[in-house]
């Protein structure tokens, strides 16, 4: 991750402090047998993807200690790579399980812009900061016509409003207990905007 996404992240907690991270998994699994022999690749990526596909977070957490001690010793760099933050790339447990394919990896956003990325790369720039940032927006609205919706887009609501979920189990509270902050916020509108790149 570049120093403009460690600034994004900063400016995100400014405005919505409680805002929790996942890292993409893709890129992690990359980084990680980028580290292996390519003898090794084959079976650690199939690991690897165990890990990502695991269906707790307990399953998960007890899938790389097995991945980290069995490499440890021999390639460091590879264990390090995956448990360096690796408490960020199971946040997605404690997200409606219906949302976990698009939260594992980054190409819901990456897919969103690539069209933007190609345009600009052909007019070799927009000229002004106001051209570049009209370009995107026109071009975002177009493309937001083949989007589909988010699975479990009905669940938005829920997790904007504070519900907890374990494992991608909605977690049943009194309302008491729900946070104070959650209880202020709008519900969402998960009309077509609320579409996003798959």
């Amino acid at each position: 991750m570049g120093d403009g996404a460690l600034g994004f992240w900063a400016a995100l907690r400014e405005v919505f402090p409680v805002t929790r991270e996942q890292r993409c998994w893709v890129h992690k699994i990359a980084n990680v047998l980028d580290k292996l022999p390519k003898s090794l690749q084959p079976r650690a990526k199939a690991d690897l993807h165990e890990m990502m596909n695991a269906p707790t977070k307990a399953e998960c957490e007890k899938l790389v200690a097995a991945f980290v001690a069995e490499h440890e010793a021999k390639y460091p760099k590879a264990a390090k790579a995956l448990v360096t933050e690796s408490d960020k790339l199971m946040t997605h447990f404690e997200m409606p399980a219906e949302h976990w394919k698009h939260l594992r990896t980054t190409n819901p956003i990456e897919s969103t812009f690539a069209t933007v990325k190609l345009r600009q790369r052909v007019t070799k720039g927009a000229g002004s900061r106001s051209a570049g940032l009209a370009m995107a927006h026109r071009l975002l609205l177009l493309a937001e016509r083949s989007w589909r919706r988010l699975d479990g887009h009905e669940l938005l609501p829920l997790v904007r409003a504070g519900m907890q979920f374990k494992d991608g189990v909605r977690v049943e509270r009194e309302d008491d207990q729900v946070p104070v902050f959650a209880k202020e916020r709008p519900t969402v509108n998960t009309g077509k905007r609320g579409k996003i790149a798959a």
